[in-house]
């Protein structure tokens, strides 16, 4: 058995799949998903597995780099916002138009998950990155301004 807390075996795969800039779109239960987008579908009923769950999980296996969500959700789900930069608090947040989401940025993405969430504005976009200390950890390497404030040491 693998150590890590995730259990699902093609969100495992789609996360080992994941380069450096990929998109990732968790979604709640009624993002309309493009029909040849590699969909993982995690709903089960309302709010099972709720975005939360979900989240939490995904982001103890990936590291993302940015955030983004809708620029409406501030004012129409707060509550889902202050989960989101509680979770990916180590990630640039960007905020875009919801309509972007639904339409350009699902088109972008590698993977599209699915939760049972049915929370407003509930479409989380996560850019894959890299561990930075890991990453910038050779001899002579040098990280650059935007990955050096990540450096601990």
């Amino acid at each position: 058995m693998k150590r890590g807390k995730l259990l699902n075996s093609e969100l495992n795969h789609a996360i080992g799949e994941m380069g450096h800039g990929d998109l990732m779109i968790v979604c709640d239960a009624g993002f309309p998903i493009p029909s040849d987008a590699w969909r993982i579908d995690l709903s089960i009923t309302q709010d099972v597995p709720d975005l939360k769950t979900v989240l939490s999980a995904i982001g103890e296996d990936f590291i993302a780099e940015k955030v983004s969500y809708a620029e409406t959700l501030p004012a129409h789900n707060p509550v889902l916002l202050e989960t989101v930069q509680a979770l990916f608090g180590d990630a640039d947040h960007e905020m875009i138009a919801h309509e972007t989401i639904l339409g350009d940025m699902a088109a972008k993405a590698k993977v599209i998950v699915r939760t049972g969430a049915f929370d407003p504005w509930g479409n989380i976009l996560l850019y894959s990155g890299v561990d930075v200390p890991k990453w910038f950890a050779k001899p002579g390497t040098v990280a650059p301004p935007e990955y050096a404030k990540k450096l601990k040491g």
